[in-house]
């Protein structure tokens, strides 16, 4: 299985290095690079072209959402297309979160999330699944829920009708409870001792009977209904 490649964008020395350092314990994880500043991590991505490219919101040159827009413009220029965006930072204030997805952020994650919990991010954010824990969901859905002119920067997860349980099977509930919890299709299907292929096949059933456009949609339509607490 090939290693996830890795790039740490962080301007306090101390901090990236025992990111690294933690990292580089892992067999699966490849640190390929690490920069102080949006300047030199924008060129190191451009360089690298890693799968995963954690970066803080707090970072002295430009913060970590702008660094995220341009990331995101060149990934439209066929230019770093493969890299997803890990937003980790000890900022939990509604502005930085939404600001985060609205630039485009495929995860977003606090520093003092637990170790085990941030290689879990990195290897869902990694196949292309948002990591949304349930503290950045409710704060989402706190925003969706206000009037529909304060919410165009989340205006995807902005999900208004009521979803009717007796639609999904409990199987179906018990994936979505584990979709909110930011497991992947794999650890999913490891939890319920189904296949892989069989998760997937639940997903897609659930983004269907959800209208959900993907997982995090999944996650905040499921805390707006109450499926999950």
């Amino acid at each position: 299985m090939s290693k996830i490649r890795t790039v740490i964008i962080e301007d306090h020395e101390l901090t990236r290095f025992y990111i690294c350092k933690a990292l580089q314990q892992k067999d699966e994880i490849e640190v390929v690079g690490e920069a102080g500043n949006a300047r030199h991590g924008l060129r190191m991505l451009k360089k690298l072209q890693p799968d995963v490219a954690i970066v803080d919101i707090g970072l002295p040159d430009q913060n970590g959402i702008e660094l995220t827009k341009r990331i995101k413009a060149i990934a439209n220029h066929h230019q770093l297309s493969r890299t997803k965006v890990l937003i980790l930072t000890s900022s939990d204030n509604q502005e930085s979160v939404l600001g985060a997805f609205s630039a485009g952020a495929d995860s977003y994650c606090m520093k003092d999330i637990q170790f085990d919990n941030l290689l879990k991010a990195i290897r869902v954010t990694a196949e292309g699944n948002p990591w949304i824990d349930p503290m950045i969901a409710r704060i989402i859905l706190e925003k969706t829920q206000q009037k529909p002119d304060s919410v165009k920067s989340v205006k995807s997860y902005d999900h208004q009708q009521p979803v009717e349980v007796g639609i999904l099977s409990d199987r179906e509930l018990e994936v979505i409870e584990l979709i909110a919890k930011g497991c992947s299709n794999g650890e999913i299907a490891k939890k319920l001792y189904i296949a892989t292929g069989t998760v997937k096949t639940h997903v897609g059933n659930i983004m269907r009977k959800l209208s959900a456009n993907d997982r995090t949609e999944v996650a905040i339509i499921a805390l707006r209904s109450g499926l999950v607490t």
